[in-house]
């Protein structure tokens, strides 16, 4: 929207020790496994509407082939040395144990849970035979000691240029540049690239015979892979890669948590550098511009833990509220300079925010507009000095939350955004347009065009951030182009002309009823831990299920997602309220048998009392309503 090229890449790290694990438990193949999970992960950031140019897996020909040539070159370089190592092996799985299928207790900071190659409670690196207590993760036996050959990094010839690179770079957040430079200043051990493994990308070395290269030292390097696989193979257009990979303008930007750091600022630059060493200036890989990484997001006060079912799943999360509200309280809670907690009050609060601020602003400005100006941008007259002050804020809007993305400040940057809400109340609130209007319609107007023009800027300013609002700001306000095709620059005073036509505006968000969210939370967490409540026949003989019509089909006025439906029930006639719109057009519904529980509790959803409820099948997004094979009567009693 800056103008900017830009390609989004990332990928399913798939020659992780824990899919090797989990395929072992499991008697699968690692591969069949990875591909199952990529395509699960795949899926879900579509929904999430994380628009990957290419999210990719590391178990793909283009990777493997680049990352064998690489360490083939890092190795004339110098950087690579073959050492006879003690290493532990499992005699009950018969296998060698790579770092990650270590655990045991931390020497650092004592955490009982620490893997063979980092501690994740104090993000030390750590070599397996450093672990107290080491135990097979697998089986969880204790291991024996076993000779194997191993290739190693030189980490320590990389030291000194690492330290450089990350004192020079300013844009490195604080947490991670003082991890890396205390790391350094302990000094880097050599690392080991190789594993005895059977899953994961054979290692090119001579005499490496049944090795493979371990996961961070070449899943980092699907960052280069992704890019080069995107230009190759999905735009037809190899020379990208050079263009973006070796090209001194281009910023590599990283985004990750504060577990990764290491790997991000130290691993995968030190390969970059070893592997530039003998190229000439328009060949060597760009090191990185700026490695954005956060603390941890925790849980009501609580790590997240799935053996605990503490947390929510990103699969479950789009069953409970809309996609722009969780996307909202991500960013507006990320945890940039410290750990952040989710809370189901500080949920509710921002979404309640989202519509008094936002909302309340874009609706009280379009709906003035729509029917008391006959939906047309009404025209300017001479400005006073509040108009003034605010038609600078919107002239200056996009250039300040700009500079705060560009120094990847997310969570500030939505903040400021909801600043620039409010201002938008204050400015209406002041000019109070809705009293001027009785003596001078015109005065008024001028309120109602200035503020179409920061009702705009709200459109794009929250394109980043909470995509499918953005969509629905430009319907309202008659602008056809998509979002991908409105300039970041665009914001301005004056954009939307005198005259220009809206449409009807309808509210962009409701609010939740957490209580009710977090019920319907535990019921997902019980239905895919397998927990069943387990009803009696005499329970289930309570339930009055009949066969209905369906006479007639209502959209709900401000609910997408909702139908009212007439019934006839034979000795009487019911409404029912039902979320089948976006799997049903109204004529699918109409003059067919359904069948309903009657007895239910009436309920009011949109001001509409439902007095029942139709059974469907739902599968995913799949819904299907169920309808009686046969003819049977109004009324018929289902058992």
């Amino acid at each position: 929207m800056k103008g900017e090229e830009v390609v989004f890449v990332s990928g399913s790290d798939s020659h992780g020790t824990p899919v090797s694990i989990e395929a072992k438990k499991l008697n699968v193949s690692a591969e069949d496994l990875a591909f199952k999970y990529h395509k699960i992960i795949k899926d879900l950031h579509e929904k999430w509407q994380i628009s990957f140019d290419n999210y990719t897996i590391t178990h793909n020909p283009t990777h493997i082939e680049f990352v064998q040539k690489m360490y083939l070159d890092i190795q004339k370089n110098g950087y690579i040395k073959e050492k006879e190592i003690e290493s532990f092996y499992c005699q009950n799985d018969n296998l060698f144990l790579p770092d990650r299928f270590i655990e045991g207790t931390c020497p650092h900071c004592n955490f009982e849970d620490a893997r063979g190659d980092q501690c994740d409670n104090c993000q030390k690196l750590l070599t397996p035979l450093e672990l107290i207590n080491p135990r097979c993760a697998v089986c969880g036996n204790p291991p024996i000691i076993k000779k194997t050959n191993h290739w190693y990094l030189d980490l320590p010839k990389l030291q000194n240029r690492l330290a450089k690179l990350i004192n020079e770079n300013a844009n490195i957040p604080a947490n991670a540049r003082q991890m890396c430079l205390n790391s350094i200043a302990e000094g880097l051990p050599e690392r080991a690239i190789t594993r005895d493994l059977e899953w994961g990308i054979a290692a090119p070395f001579k005499g490496a015979k049944n090795k493979t290269i371990y996961v961070w030292f070449e899943a980092v390097l699907g960052y280069v892979t992704a890019v080069k696989e995107w230009a190759e193979k999905i735009i037809n257009e190899p020379d990208k890669f050079d263009y973006f990979w070796k090209d001194l303008n281009t910023k590599t930007v990283y985004f990750i948590g504060k577990d990764n750091i290491i790997f991000h600022l130290i691993v995968f630059p030190g390969l970059l550098l070893a592997y530039n060493d003998d190229k000439e200036e328009g060949e060597r890989l760009v090191l990185p511009y700026n490695v954005s990484s956060t603390e941890w997001l925790m849980y009501e006060n609580q790590k997240f833990s799935k053996s605990r079912g503490i947390g929510i799943w990103i699969d479950d999360a789009l069953n409970l509220a809309p996609l722009d509200y969780w996307r909202f309280n991500l960013i507006y809670n990320r945890p940039e300079k410290s750990d952040t907690s989710f809370l189901w009050s500080e949920f509710d609060n921002n979404v309640k925010l989202l519509n008094d601020v936002i909302g309340n602003f874009i609706h009280r400005s379009l709906t003035f507009i729509y029917r008391q100006f006959n939906s047309s941008i009404p025209k300017r007259i001479e400005l006073d000095e509040i108009d003034k002050k605010f038609i600078l804020k919107i002239n200056n809007i996009s250039t300040s939350i700009g500079k705060l993305l560009d120094n990847f400040e997310l969570r500030k940057a939505l903040r400021e955004i909801v600043n620039f809400g409010r201002e938008g109340n204050v400015y209406l609130n002041d000019k109070a347009p809705w009293h001027l209007i009785k003596k001078n319609k015109v005065a008024a107007g001028q309120v109602f065009n200035i503020s179409a023009q920061a009702v705009y800027a709200l459109a794009i300013l929250l394109g980043p951030f909470i995509p499918n609002t953005t969509k629905k700001i430009l319907d309202y306000i008659n602008v056809e182009k998509p979002l991908d095709q409105l300039s970041w620059e665009s914001i301005k005073d004056g954009v939307l002309k005198e005259g220009h036509k809206i449409k009807v505006p309808k509210p962009l968000f409701q609010k939740i009823d957490i209580e009710e969210l977090v019920k319907d939370l535990n019921n997902l967490r019980k239905i895919k831990k397998g927990e069943k409540d387990l009803v009696s026949y005499d329970e289930f003989k309570k339930l009055d299920i009949r066969v209905a019509l369906v006479e007639k089909v209502e959209k709900v006025p401000k609910a997408d997602k909702l139908y009212k439906l007439s019934i006839d029930l034979g000795t009487e006639k019911r409404t029912l309220v039902a979320g089948l719109a976006e799997h049903y057009k109204p004529d699918d519904l109409q003059g067919k048998k359904i069948v309903v529980l009657t007895n239910l509790e009436p309920r009011k959803l949109r001001g509409i009392l439902s007095e029942g409820m139709l059974l469907a099948a739902v599968e995913g997004d799949n819904v299907s309503i169920l309808i009686p094979d046969k003819d049977l009567p109004l009324g018929a009693k289902i058992e």
